[in-house]
């Protein structure tokens, strides 16, 4: 074997030798990837999917007509002003006889939400009939009570180190047993605003509030980032400085932080024309600016995508400029268009920053029934939770991330599926 033939199989075993090093890198740092991505998935759905269910506890309840100061003729304003307070603090001191004391009379009406007379007012206005009957009503378990029948609270601690005290597990042991304790899909979640009870806060004002921004957002970001895509790749002038300048800006603009469009917004819309805080408004504006820049790229790009040979053949039969564009070009172009689009609208659906500097960090019980009316947004309802030292808000947050992930995937798969609907092949 001469000395050439070795030096070029020594340079072969090194070069596949450099070739397996590579792909052994490229596939450790996808395994590594996938690695962290299942840990925060599984974080996120371990500690979220135990808030789609809800503790019931069932009680019943005497609705004596002395106790509630009221009878079935009385007005709706006497209703209102019911106490139903007092008839459910019989209803636990005839449920427990034994309890003694105003600490654990106190412990004892705590163990059910606070929301619980409100529950009452709404049967009995609902049908004032009620009154004088005994009704088994499901009342929400307070925010502890539920933590502990998930199984987050550990019974065998000493008393002082949980929240829940020797007599209060006695008292659920014995509603346990007697069938008084049900877990039940927490309707609660989808169906409420925000509250300061972890059992009562919900998320259907926040997603109102989401919807109401991406509406504002798409109404204003689409057809203004499509037209201008639509001057830049088909109108204006090539070499032009102001042209190219504009060029520029836009792909800078893509790059930006999204809190500086927060400032933006604050300063321009709120503070100069007077846009009110905290509203959808003020939130899709906000949210159109940042989004302008990726829709403007993505339908540049797929305009330019068209082959030349559409528009030439339309030139060719008498067609004007503007009739290639609209009725060949942007038509064939749409589904580049549609994708970046959903693209734009998902990234801003996951936006905090620039929402939390307009002041959709308000606490809204609320739920927004305009784009003007006060909101928060779901990123940023997740955002409050999280603050939260409450057990229970920490399963609210991670549920509230699995309902935002679910809208993402949704949009990213709604942005494939239209790609694929309605691309074409040349």
């Amino acid at each position: 074997m001469s000395d050439t033939t070795a030096k070029v199989k020594a340079g072969l075993a090194k070069r596949y030798a450099r070739e397996r090093r590579f792909k052994f890198f490229g596939q450790a740092s996808i395994i590594l990837s996938l690695t962290f991505l299942s840990i925060l998935l599984i974080s996120i759905f371990s500690n979220g999917l135990p808030a789609f269910t809800q503790t019931y506890i069932k009680l019943d309840v005497d609705l004596n007509a002395e106790t509630l100061g009221v009878t079935t003729a009385s007005s709706e304003k006497e209703l209102r002003a019911a106490n139903y307070t007092g008839v459910l603090k019989d209803t636990m001191n005839t449920r427990f006889p034994g309890v003694k004391g105003r600490t654990q009379k106190k412990a004892l009406r705590q163990i059910i939400s606070g929301n619980a007379p409100y529950r009452l007012q709404d049967m009995i206005m609902a049908e004032p009939s009620l009154i004088g009957t005994t009704q088994s009503i499901w009342f929400l378990a307070d925010d502890d009570i539920d933590t502990f029948f998930k199984g987050n609270i550990d019974r065998t601690l000493p008393e002082d180190d949980r929240r829940i005290k020797d007599y209060q597990l006695a008292w659920l042991d014995d509603l346990q047993t007697n069938g008084d304790v049900d877990k039940r899909f927490n309707t609660v979640l989808f169906t409420s605003g925000d509250s300061r009870e972890p059992e009562q806060a919900g998320i259907l004002g926040a997603l109102m509030g989401s919807l109401y921004t991406m509406l504002v957002t798409l109404s204003l970001s689409f057809p203004i980032a499509v037209a201008a895509a639509i001057y830049l790749e088909e109108f204006a002038p090539k070499n032009n400085r102001w042209v190219d300048f504009i060029e520029v800006n836009i792909n800078n603009l893509a790059a930006v932080p999204s809190i500086v469009f927060g400032l933006l917004g604050l300063a321009v819309f709120i503070h100069f024309f007077g846009v009110p805080r905290s509203t959808p408004l003020v939130g899709g504006l906000v949210l159109s600016l940042m989004t302008l820049p990726t829709i403007i790229i993505a339908s540049r790009a797929a305009l330019k995508a068209v082959p030349p040979s559409i528009r030439e053949a339309a030139l060719g039969m008498g067609a004007s400029k503007v009739q290639v564009v609209f009725h060949h070009t942007l038509p064939l172009a749409m589904p580049g268009i549609l994708t970046g689009t959903m693209i734009g609208m998902a990234q801003a659906l996951g936006e905090t920053a620039p929402l939390l500097m307009i002041g959709m960090i308000a606490f809204i019980i609320d739920i927004p029934g305009g784009v003007t009316d006060p909101a928060a947004a779901l990123p940023v309802q997740i955002y409050l939770w999280s603050d939260s030292p409450e057990r229970a808000f920490t399963e609210k947050t991670s549920a509230a991330i699995i309902v935002l992930l679910f809208f993402l995937i949704l949009m990213n798969f709604l942005a494939v599926l239209l790609r694929k609907r309605f691309e074409r092949r040349w």
